[in-house]
């Protein structure tokens, strides 16, 4: 899930990932399994009740790196692509 990422159109983060999910834009959902269940928990259960797709990545560090952000990212929402442009 997470070769090719940076060539995918995403948010980084809890603030623009809920956003996009709530705009119905998310194609999935990367947390990583180190992040702070208080942080990230309701984001999961909000996509989980939508029925977005939840991935798994295995540190912030390693799920930042594919994201191509030079710091840890707790999420990453891969947005659906748009159709009809």
């Amino acid at each position: 899930m997470l070769d090719g990422l940076k060539r995918r159109n995403r948010v980084v983060g809890i603030k623009e990932t809920r956003k996009a999910a709530e705009e119905n834009r998310l194609e999935c959902l990367i947390v990583a399994s180190d992040a702070d269940l208080r942080v990230v928990g309701q984001l999961k259960q909000y996509c989980e009740e939508k029925g977005i797709p939840i991935h798994m990545a295995d540190s912030m560090k390693q799920l930042g790196k594919a994201a191509g952000i030079d710091v840890g990212a707790s999420v990453v929402g891969v947005l659906a692509e748009q159709k009809g442009n």
